[in-house]
């Protein structure tokens, strides 16, 4: 399975600050934000990922992460021309994506909670061994402001809508998708809404009428953060300085997954290390030399 990160948008909501620089290069506490949603697709276990940015954009990320190798993985980047919507970036990582299943994961979503390794494995494995799509489910107080997704006791999804009046669930959809390869050729069909836009609850849409499309229900012991707005940046980097500091580990550190998953070797991570002169690069030799105590 290979992973998209759509890390475009003008990010208006956060202007000033975003009207030179890409929100996802933003500092989310000790990282860029990009790293807390390529730390998902790390912890599903997928290796090669394409980044979809803005031609303004691009280069920042190419520039932070290279072809990949340094983490044990491949980096290929894509620009959005404009901003067609999120299921555009199926059309625009065709190439990319080949014969294989992906999974998309939005750029600006924070996610954290005991478990959720485990979570993402079981989705990706489902996905791939049964086809269909994947999307998961996270109980909000005002759904109206979301996607929505209503499902059954087994997780089959009835119903999605965006943004509806009267919602006929408290689950929001979250900015993170697995799909089989037909997902393209549904992302192609699909036709611009009327703010002329691919929308990605049309594609999801397409699998529910196959009865195709299941939900991961996000308990209460998961995390999913706001990023878009400043009050909602500032609330997420306090989460995470709290959750490091309390446990003395790191939130979404994309070095210590790698090197939890073999892809690089210990005397890599410390490499990594001698060049963080910071708090992240002792933490970063920390990993190195106390795993197994851990």
């Amino acid at each position: 399975m290979k992973g998209i990160i759509l890390a475009g948008g003008s990010g208006t909501r956060l202007y000033p600050i975003t009207k030179v620089i890409s929100k996802q290069i933003l500092p989310l506490f000790d990282k860029p934000m990009i790293y807390y949603p390529l730390s998902v697709l790390m912890l599903a276990e997928i290796r090669e990922i394409l980044i979809i940015s803005t031609p303004r954009d691009l280069h920042l990320f190419e520039e932070l992460f290279g072809n990949g190798n340094w983490l044990g993985m491949d980096f290929k980047y894509k620009a959005q021309e404009s901003p067609r919507g999120l299921a555009d970036a199926f059309i625009v990582g065709e190439d990319f994506i080949g014969k294989e299943n992906c999974a998309l994961v939005l750029g600006d979503n924070v996610f954290f909670g005991r478990g959720f390794s485990i979570i993402l494995r079981g989705t990706r494995s489902r996905v791939e061994e049964a086809g269909g799509a994947a999307i998961f489910g996270y109980r909000v107080k005002n759904p109206s402001a979301y996607g929505v997704v209503e499902f059954d006791e087994k997780g089959k999804a009835l119903s999605i809508e965006e943004k509806p009046a009267s919602p006929r669930s408290h689950y929001a959809v979250p900015g993170l998708y697995f799909y089989d390869n037909k997902v393209i050729d549904m992302a192609k069909k699909v036709r611009p809404s009327e703010r002329g836009e691919i929308e990605i609850t049309s594609v999801n849409k397409a699998y529910l009428d196959l009865g195709k499309l299941s939900v991961e229900v996000m308990g209460r012991g998961m995390a999913w953060l706001d990023t878009g707005t400043c009050d909602g940046l500032l609330e997420a980097a306090n989460f995470i300085e709290t959750i490091q500091k309390r446990q003395g580990m790191y939130v979404s550190c994309i070095e210590e997954i790698a090197f939890s998953k073999g892809w690089i070797s210990r005397e890599s991570l410390l490499r990594l290390a001698l060049g963080h002169k910071s708090d992240y690069g002792e933490y970063l030799k920390y990993i190195a030399e106390n795993t197994g105590a851990l």
